[in-house]
C-alpha cells in the first residue's frame, strides 16, 4: 500500500479486482443455489425470479429490455418469462411503441411470489451482514457497481 493523497492505495488495483471477481463469482452461485433452495414455496427458478425482480422495479418492460439490464441473452429471458407466464406471473401487455415486443408485466400473484422472495432474501441478507458498518456497504456498492459498469460494453446477444 502506499500513500497518496492521504489514502491507502492499492500498489496494483487490478490485483485487488482480481481478488473482489474471486469472491463475487463464488458468492453469486452460493446465492444462486440458495434462491433455488427456496423455489419450492414459490416455484421460481432463478432465471424467472430475475424476471419478476426486474418487473417488480421498473414495472412492464419488452423481453429486449430486460436482457440488456440484465446482460443475458434475449432468448434465456424470453425463456424465463414464457416460464413465468405458465405459472400465471406474468402476462403479455400491448406496446403502443412496437407491436412486436410485448411489455411484460407482473400479475397479482407474480407480484406476490416475488414479494415473498424479496423478504425471505432480505432477512437472511440482513443476518448476514450483522456488524458490517454502513460506510462498509456504501464502499461495497460503490466498487461494486464501478466494476459493473466498466464491463457495460460487453455484448451478450
Amino acid at each position: 500500500m502506499s500513500e497518496e493523497s492521504g489514502r491507502n492505495v492499492p500498489a496494483d488495483p487490478g490485483d485487488r479486482f482480481v481478488e473482489v471477481f474471486n469472491l463475487v463469482g463464488p458468492l453469486y452461485r452460493r446465492a444462486q443455489r440458495k434462491v433455488e433452495q427456496d423455489a419450492p414455496l414459490e416455484g421460481l427458478s432463478v432465471g424467472v425470479r430475475a424476471v419478476l425482480n426486474m418487473l417488480r422495479e421498473h414495472g412492464p418492460m419488452t423481453v429486449p429490455q430486460m436482457g440488456r439490464a440484465q446482460a443475458l441473452s434475449r432468448q434465456f429471458v424470453q425463456r424465463m418469462t414464457n416460464d413465468a407466464a405458465g405459472l400465471g406471473l406474468v402476462e403479455f401487455l400491448p406496446n403502443p411503441a412496437h407491436k412486436k415486443s410485448s411489455l411484460i408485466g407482473l400479475t397479482g400473484a407474480g407480484r406476490t411470489a416475488i414479494t415473498a422472495v424479496i423478504d425471505r432474501e432480505r432477512e437472511a441478507l440482513r443476518q448476514a451482514g450483522a456488524g458490517l458498518t454502513e460506510a462498509e456497504i456504501t464502499a461495497c456498492i460503490r466498487v461494486l457497481g464501478r466494476l459493473l459498469h466498466s464491463l457495460d460494453d460487453v455484448d451478450v446477444n
